[in-house]
């Protein structure tokens, strides 16, 4: 633990151990006192449950132990929504909270996620559906990251990244290597995916931004204008997709520095 160093916790996406961020965090390092968990959801202590509770309090026991002071906290993705559930929860151990394409659900998404758990189809609503049947061994880490390369979401990712993303998201067995972060449990989160937000509306007590690819999916115009309204959230749009941190890890990283010093007036 730094005391020279502001602290910067950092919560990864669905599927992507924080490992696999190396070329995005290592722009960090200098600066900050870098901290994350590197496999979210996979502590028994703290199962994956419809809403995140038990990820959120993984995540802030974390924050508690591991660092002198509030932090600035930076999340992909899952990572996102798990600091901002966590910063809702416990402003007091944050300084500022950054979203990496984690768009804040306004009414009508939050109201179709109800829906699909209750009516069992939430699977059609997320990225979810295909977790259960994805491959997840290969013979050799050369093999997994030929299997990735160019392929699905995996195609515009930076070689470096893409290599980062096998060293630290596989495990090594008999029979060659298998993905580190559980199918399973990535089908959990996904169907798990917080369909409450709406009731936080007006309750954010820090400084917030969000930083979304151009060409991402996932982010709706009504989504923005809801943070911006409801949550005092800073907007901000990047080059690139959903997966924008592994695609180009040095303008993210500086996007990110540049929403910190914003959001912090420095």
């Amino acid at each position: 633990m730094s005391e020279s160093k502001p602290p910067l916790h950092f919560s990864h996406a669905n599927s992507f151990p924080a490992g696999s961020y190396r070329q995005f965090l290592q722009h960090f390092e200098a600066d900050f006192d870098v901290g994350y968990i590197d496999a979210l959801g996979h502590d028994p202590r703290f199962p994956v449950t419809d809403c995140w509770p038990n990820l959120v309090e993984e995540s802030l026991q974390y924050i508690e132990r591991r660092y002198a002071g509030p932090v600035i906290a930076v999340g992909h993705s899952l990572g996102g929504f798990l600091s901002l559930l966590s910063a809702l929860q416990r402003p007091e151990l944050f300084r500022a909270v950054i979203l990496l394409d984690s768009p804040v659900f306004g009414r009508p998404v939050s109201t179709a996620l109800w829906l699909g758990k209750r009516f069992g189809f939430i699977d059609r609503l997320t990225p979810g559906r295909g977790t259960l049947t994805r491959r997840k061994t290969w013979p050799s880490k050369e093999a997994a990251y030929q299997h990735f390369q160019g392929r699905g979401m995996f195609a515009d990712f930076d070689p470096a990244c893409l290599r980062d993303y096998v060293e630290a998201g596989t495990v090594t067995t008999e029979a060659g290597v298998q993905l580190r972060f559980e199918p399973e449990v990535e089908h959990l989160i996904y169907c798990g995916l917080p369909h409450n937000l709406p009731s936080y509306r007006g309750q954010l007590q820090v400084p917030a931004g969000f930083i979304g690819g151009s060409k991402s999916s996932y982010v709706r115009r009504s989504d923005l204008s809801h943070m911006r309204r409801y949550f005092g959230i800073q907007l901000r749009k990047v080059e690139g997709g959903h997966l924008f941190p592994f695609e180009q890890p040095a303008m993210a990283a500086d996007e990110v520095k540049q929403m910190i010093a914003r959001l912090l007036n420095r």
